[in-house]
This record gives C-alpha cells, structure tokens and sequence, in this order.
C-alpha cells in the first residue's frame, strides 16, 4: 500500500525511529502507531519506561493533529499510566475530539497486545496556518 504524504514527512521523526515507533495508520483526525518493546525501553524496575509509552502516544498525537494539512504543534500534553507494561507490543490509537481554525485536541489510547489499557494521553495542537489565514508553513507545502 502507497504511503501518503503525511506519512512520509513522519518517517523524517528522527527521535521517533530512534526509539522504535512504527506508524501503521493515518488518517483525518486519526492515527495508529505501534512500539515492539525491547530491554532498552525498561527502567531500572524492569517495566516499560514512561518515555518509552510516551513517545509512542506522541507520535500518534502528531500524526492525527497534522492531518488536516496546517502544522500543528503540541501546546499542551498530560498522560495517565494504567498499568505497567513489561514486554510485547505496545499499540497507540489517536482520535481528534474537538478541532477550530487554531486549536486542536486530541486523546490517545495505549493499550497492549490484549487490548488491556497502558496508558490515555490527552493532547492540544496549536495549529500554525489555516487556509488563507497562513500564519506559518502548511504542511502540505512541506512534505511536496
């Protein structure tokens, strides 16, 4: 399956990869990433690190919020963690809950391969530019 634009520009989230964040879906006001957790994501008590469960709700996040087209930068971020994860596949579910010309909020579900919640992460964009309102870069413009 052809990636889309949107998808591209996220394959360039350097911390992202670096971490192991894989992007599976994306769509308006929508996405889905995946973390395979390794002993590098473990904190000194042997769980998945927050960071870790963290960049992965992130990610997911970032995607949702961009996929309108004007770059859309976290404002504002607070996340809940559920219940300790040790191993397997971590999954991050963003879906947009509230969307005007500038603002964005966004929630993100992390669950385990189980469907047993980790995590719900609740986040707000700014959104940079708005038709012919631009105040910064459209993303569109960016990844063309």
């Amino acid at each position: 399956m052809p990636k889309t634009p949107l998808q591209d520009f996220f394959q360039n989230d350097r911390f992202a990869n670096y971490v192991g964040v894989e992007l599976l879906e994306a769509s308006p006001g929508k996405a889905k990433a995946r973390l395979q957790i390794g002993d590098h994501h473990r904190n000194a008590a042997g769980v998945v690190h927050g960071a870790a469960i963290f960049s992965l709700a992130d990610l997911a996040f970032a995607v949702a919020s961009n996929s309108h087209g004007p770059l859309a930068l976290g404002v504002n971020v607070a996340i809940s963690y559920l219940k300790a994860a040790v191993s397997g596949t971590l999954i991050a579910e963003a879906e947009e809950v509230a969307l005007t010309a500038k603002l964005g909020t966004y929630a993100v579900r992390v669950v385990d391969e189980q469907g047993t919640p980790i995590a719900l992460f609740q986040g707000t964009v700014y959104r940079k530019g708005q038709g012919g309102q631009q105040n910064g870069p459209i993303l569109s413009d960016i990844v063309s």
